[in-house]
């Protein structure tokens, strides 16, 4: 068949005639919509971009362009008058620093109290004007999920409002245009072409028809992983959760986490490194947590636009530094919920927190023949400064014993408990096992008898909603490095009667109302706890990272987290010759084991190998180890941001391992 349009066959064999399809791109590109005029001036020829800023003739700031934007003092050509040249310039202003002011302004601020977007504009990213010069309205609400967008009515006097590969509701041009008939012309020219299914006489065609009776859905849709209509009216297959079984109901209700973490990963710098030639498996959260792009532009933002020290000094530096730092701290108090922020006590770590209330409140409280209760899964920060005062008081140090699952005992707490007991100091979720402590439990007994708690939330802080309220407690300490903030940072909450009841542990500078040789005044909290300079920026940086989690959530970060937990538990148990420690239902993070054949370096060493970072020893919990007869396991430990992927590379590795042994 010869048509008289696309001639002869092409002599190749193809289907269509390169000269018909020619035609048809040309007639596609010729229906574009005509850009719009800026108000005041005609509208501009095709292929001509019109300019940002208009400097009139004359002008200082005229360019020899005519148009463009200029400097003073710009050379004008001889013979050639200022505004004179009728061809715009770039529409790209020169100077563009006042584009970037939105994304160097601190992300700790929030004028309106809503906290920053998730994703924040990198600074070097500057808004343009462009949608406004070519005429391409933003986008709205409704047409910000393509899927679920409704169709909006046509505006007959605005054929070129905007363009059909930005705007769902124009994805063609019209009807009855030459496209159309080009288009037809091939689906008869060749048969057997598969063109049978061009149809664009619709505004989006008839087959999407199923597409606006959808509606608006609250859940986001995924082709890679729910049924969605395309555009064409395909419809993408299903495809089941790869770990469904190991996830909670609640976390998969729609077959996926309740965040979307390819999108947080690609937040995490650190996580795009390659480690042997393979990429990064970060696995030691339990030691440190990685850090979100967020977190190090801002504490960069303070070096670079904020930086000096805080509270003594009358200049916009001193007062911005402030700002920041006292902003971080009403963070900390709303992440926890506290009642006050005053009560918030920056301090360098878990460990500070926890010998700043051995030495100041357990010098003033605790004497000869008294008694401190801490349980056998605690760190060596919690038993170190309490065994520390013990010896210089001539107290008592006891142990709340644990099951053979890794669970506090609390009949046997209760035992404990006696009218010589003055503290109890016990951890949230251990570092070694992941059990989840029943800490409300453990400080209502302890207020039944009127005795002060202490709780170590350094291993809790990440994975678990925290409420001081709810819990307590008189004391809650956490590290920030433990939740996505620098290291050498730290928290210590305290109810106000009680600290405000303590002497200071340390004296100088920025704790000083008044100093004589005689006598010196204290400031009031939190000042009297924090003496000398202290970490300000890396303050400021675990507000970002508290404000990062909280745009995500902690309650869909802990769902998450469990599933990940419980997934790994069960395949980790398969492998042969492999011991689990801590295997006590609803732990959190950690998933520390033994490996018949192997000592625990060389697990470590093999895993490293295949770019797998977990940590290996005694992990500063001897004694909880030896509760279950072992020195020293392997501990994989987990954040939001690691993937069932990756607890499936772990297992693998592991049972190449096993394999190997025997």
């Amino acid at each position: 068949m010869v048509s008289a349009v696309s001639g002869p066959p092409d002599p190749s064999g193809a289907p269509i005639s390169p000269a018909l399809l020619a035609q048809m791109a040309s007639a596609l590109f010729a229906e574009r919509p005509a850009a719009p005029g800026l108000p005041g001036l005609p509208g501009l020829p095709p292929g001509v971009q019109a300019p940002v800023n208009i400097a009139p003739p004359g002008s200082p700031l005229a360019s020899p362009a005519g148009l463009g934007p200029s400097v003073p003092g710009t050379p004008v050509p001889a013979g050639l008058l200022p505004g004179s040249n009728l061809l715009p310039a770039s529409p790209t202003p020169v100077l563009s620093l006042a584009h970037r002011a939105p994304a160097l302004l601190p992300h700790a601020a929030a004028g309106n109290g809503v906290p920053d977007t998730l994703h924040s504009a990198l600074p070097a990213y500057e808004p343009r004007l462009g949608g406004l010069v070519q005429g391409v309205p933003p986008a709205s609400a409704a047409s910000a999920n393509p899927v679920h967008a409704a169709p909006a009515p046509a505006s007959a006097s605005s054929p070129g409002s905007g363009y059909y590969f930005l705007q769902p509701q124009a994805v063609a041009p019209a009807s009855d245009g030459p496209l159309q008939a080009l288009a037809d012309q091939a689906r008869h020219a060749a048969p057997d072409s598969h063109l049978a299914g061009i149809d664009l006489r619709g505004p989006r065609g008839a087959n999407t028809a199923a597409l606006d009776q959808q509606g608006p859905s609250a859940a986001p849709q995924y082709y890679f992983v729910h049924a969605v209509p395309q555009p064409n009216g395909f419809v993408t297959p299903a495809k089941a959760h790869p770990h469904a079984d190991h996830a909670p109901a609640a976390a998969q209700q729609d077959g996926h986490p309740g965040f979307d973490i390819q999108a947080v990963r690609r937040d995490f710098p650190i996580l795009s490194e390659r480690i042997n030639g393979k990429p990064l498996v970060w696995l030691d959260n339990a030691a440190t947590t990685h850090k979100p792009r967020q977190v190090i532009e801002r504490i960069s933002h303070f070096y670079a636009h904020e930086n000096s020290n805080i509270h003594r000094a009358a200049h916009t530096l001193a007062a911005r530094a402030t700002d920041a730092y006292e902003h971080a701290r009403e963070v900390v108090r709303r992440f926890i919920h506290a009642p006050d922020a005053r009560e918030v006590i920056f301090v360098r770590g878990t460990t500070e927190a926890i010998n700043l209330v051995a030495k100041a409140w357990g010098g003033a409280n605790v004497g000869e023949g008294d008694e401190i209760i801490i349980s056998h899964l605690e760190h060596h920060a919690n038993i170190v400064p309490w065994q520390q005062l013990a010896a210089a008081k001539g107290a008592r140090l006891r142990v709340i014993p644990v099951d053979d699952q890794g669970q506090i005992r609390l009949d046997e707490y209760q035992k404990l408990i006696n009218d010589r007991t003055k503290i109890v100091a016990i951890g949230h979720v251990s570092n070694v096992l992941g059990t989840v402590v029943p800490v409300k439990q453990v400080v209502e007994i302890a207020k039944r008898r009127g005795i002060t708690t202490l709780i170590d939330g350094a291993q809790s802080i990440a994975h678990t909603p925290v409420d001081v309220q709810d819990l307590g407690a008189d004391f809650f300490v956490f590290s920030g490095h433990k939740i996505f903030a620098p290291t050498g940072i730290g928290v210590l909450w305290g109810r106000r009667e009680v600290l405000e009841a303590m002497p200071p542990w340390q004296g100088g500078g920025n704790m000083i109302a008044d100093v004589t040789f005689e006598k010196t005044v204290y400031q009031p909290l939190p000042n009297t706890f924090e003496a000398g300079t202290g970490n300000i920026a890396d303050a400021v940086g675990l507000g970002a990272a508290l404000e990062y989690v909280e745009r995500i959530g902690i309650a869909q970060i802990s769902r998450y987290e469990h599933a990940l937990v419980d997934y790994g538990m069960a395949q980790l148990a398969s492998i042969e010759g492999l011991r689990l420690i801590g295997t006590v239902p609803g732990k959190a993070s950690v998933l520390a084991f033994t490996l018949e054949g192997y000592s625990t370096d060389e697990v470590g060493q093999a895993l490293n190998a295949e770019g797998i970072a977990v940590r290996t020893g005694h992990h500063c919990a001897q004694p909880i180890l030896r509760r279950f007869g072992v020195e020293t396991a392997v501990r994989p430990s987990l954040a939001f941001y690691n993937t069932f992927d990756e607890v499936d590379q772990l297992v693998r590795e592991v049972r190449k391992l096993a394999a190997r042994r025997r």
